[in-house]
């Protein structure tokens, strides 16, 4: 039998469990020009969630009654593909599904003998290069700046905030417990850290840890989180948005405070972003991103969840901050 994931319903607010289904049918045959892959690790992500809402976005939104799809990693068991042969390991979009066959096409051959599967969902894929474009690309970082990086305990944060020290930046990140903001220093080499859910100011809170202001943001957050941080941009910072996921279960529109005066202000850039922007540069970002791991300039946290029946609970979980780093599952 071959178990298959679908969008059940389309959530209300948070996701639930009862949102998602579980169906079987039968394990596939490869076709010629075809391969048969076993799933190995889903990679759950908070964009997921917009996906799942039937609106206009810059990728189609989930179909009801039909398989979702997200990073994956998967062994391939049968091959009628040159190119591929029984035992690799690829990456690539992929059904939340056991087994299932592909052409091939938009799938990565990875090697396990130079980083863990797992990472290539991480450091090493999309995550990592979101946090290396997104920063680079628009921040534009300069030695001795300061860059705030909220969700800093996330898979794309805490890569940013190493990123920021390797170029020479300060480096203050924002996370949701004490657990995670010592992390943040102890492992990842951030400067300082906040706990946004016990800091009742967050705007003083920036202002103590940046005495000389803020001159790059990366937001994963958004929120009254953002709203603190830019009350403390320097002239010409730079804001990258790369998520919201403070709004993402919202029924209605969050109101907030207008930024378009502290922008102009300040000649600020705020610009948001999707990783498939910068497709051309993917070789590149990787291979630096490579590069650094191999030297130890960085490193990474992984939350890995076990059981394909795991992978919607894990997904829920992301937005009750319960992973460190990357939420991966592994089947």
């Amino acid at each position: 039998m071959n178990k298959t994931i679908i969008l059940d319903k389309r959530p209300v607010g948070r996701p639930q469990l009862s949102d998602f289904k579980f169906i079987d049918g039968e394990k596939p045959l490869p076709g010629n020009g075809e391969i048969l892959l076993k799933t190995t690790y889903v990679s759950v992500d908070p964009y997921l969630r917009g996906r799942m809402i039937d609106a206009k976005s810059y990728v189609p939104p989930f179909q009801l009654q039909q398989p979702i799809n997200s990073g994956m990693v998967a062994e391939v068991m049968e091959s009628n593909l040159e190119g591929f042969n029984k035992g690799d390991f690829v990456s690539g979009m992929l059904e939340w599904k056991e087994f299932q066959k592909s052409d091939g096409k938009g799938l990565l051959k990875v090697d396990p003998s130079k980083a863990p599967l797992s990472a290539y969902l991480g450091v090493l894929g999309m995550t990592g290069m979101t946090a290396y474009l997104g920063l680079t690309e628009i921040g534009k970082p300069q030695k001795g700046e300061t860059l705030v990086v909220s969700g800093a305990a996330g898979a794309v944060g805490s890569i940013v905030g190493q990123i920021g020290k390797i170029l020479g930046c300060r480096v203050i990140g924002i996370a949701g417990t004490d657990e995670k903001v010592e992390m943040l220093k102890s492992k990842f080499g951030f400067d300082e850290g906040i706990n946004y859910k016990t800091t009742k100011n967050m705007k003083d809170a920036i202002a103590e840890l940046c005495p000389n202001g803020v001159d790059l943001y990366f937001d994963n957050v958004g929120g009254d989180i953002t709203d603190g941080v830019l009350a403390n941009i320097n002239k010409f910072a730079r804001i990258i948005v790369c998520g919201s996921i403070s709004v993402y279960n919202e029924i209605s529109v969050p109101m907030g405070p207008r930024v378009e005066t502290v922008l102009v202000k300040n000649s600020a850039l705020m610009q948001g972003f999707t990783i498939g922007n910068y497709a051309p540069k993917f070789p590149v970002a990787m291979g630096q991103l490579a590069n650094w791991l191999k030297e130890g300039k960085l490193t990474y946290a992984e939350t890995i969840v076990e059981g394909f029946d795991q992978i919607p609970q894990a997904f829920i979980d992301l937005f009750e901050g319960k992973n460190n780093g990357k939420m991966i599952v592994k089947i």
